[in-house]
């Protein structure tokens, strides 16, 4: 995945509540990915905008796996419950991808 098709995501743990956290990400045919300072929750809300997208995603998200690299955790992330509008914005990216 190049630099350029990373995107920033907005993460947060629906069970904790409070604010959103910002991550660098990137998505591909197997769901979001994201770098974070900590672990994850298993159930997450994301929202993101789309590179050339004009209005913002908002996703539920199941993690699946976590992978540490150094001093990092990537979370590996399978989007649900977009509604049809995200939904065709993630598949057109995926298109052009």
């Amino acid at each position: 995945m190049t630099q350029a098709r990373r995107f920033h995501v907005l993460v947060r743990d629906p069970a904790a509540g409070g604010s959103f956290e910002e991550w660098r990400g990137w998505l591909d045919a197997a769901g979001m990915h994201f770098t974070m300072s900590h672990p994850p929750a298993r159930r997450l809300e994301l929202r993101f905008l789309l590179p050339g997208a004009r209005s913002e995603v908002r996703a539920g998200g199941e993690v699946l796996r976590v992978d540490r690299e150094g001093e990092t955790f990537v979370a590996h992330v399978r989007l649900d419950g977009m509604d049809a509008a995200a939904q065709g914005a993630v598949d057109r990216f995926l298109e052009g991808a």
